[in-house]
């Protein structure tokens, strides 16, 4: 389930009531634990937290003219999405991510590749998301993409 909303705020006023105070709460929760120079905005119909071109002016490798994606949050038809491409793309990151949410939640992980849902919005580590933003800087992603995503694409 995408999004036509134009900015953040458009898009968490369009959520649904039961949904507006986890997804509001935990973008601000990612807001506040985003290293420096990463930006938010929207990106793919979600809340997206990427590198903008002007720290990376090569931009996505899918597609040149979109700012390098890092995070992202989606309230999708049965769950809030929350996506971090630093877990897919870094095996100590997910193995440090599936050790510390067994720790904070009395949830089974529902996880894919990059994404972690959330059936219910009580069911959200918002620490653990914290913690998780943190994990990576900027310079810290450009060098997991390059080496992980581009180098990938050349062979």
């Amino acid at each position: 389930m995408t999004s036509a909303a134009t900015t953040i705020e458009q898009y968490l006023d369009e959520l649904p009531e039961d949904r507006k105070a986890a997804v509001t709460k935990l973008h601000q929760t990612i807001l506040k634990n985003l290293p420096k120079g990463f930006e938010a905005c929207m990106n793919y119909g979600m809340i997206g937290y990427v590198i903008p071109h002007s720290l990376y002016p090569a931009g996505y490798h899918c597609d040149p003219k979109l700012p390098l994606p890092f995070a992202g949050l989606a309230s999708q038809k049965n769950a809030i999405s929350f996506y971090h491409m630093g877990i897919y793309a870094n095996a100590e990151l997910m193995d440090w991510y599936i050790n510390e949410f067994a720790k904070q939640s009395k949830k089974k992980l529902d996880m894919g590749k990059s994404c972690t849902r959330f059936k219910k919005p009580e069911d959200i580590p918002y620490n653990l998301i914290g913690e998780m933003m943190n994990k990576m800087t900027v310079q810290d992603w450009v060098t997991c993409y390059e080496t992980t995503f581009r180098q990938a694409r050349k062979k």
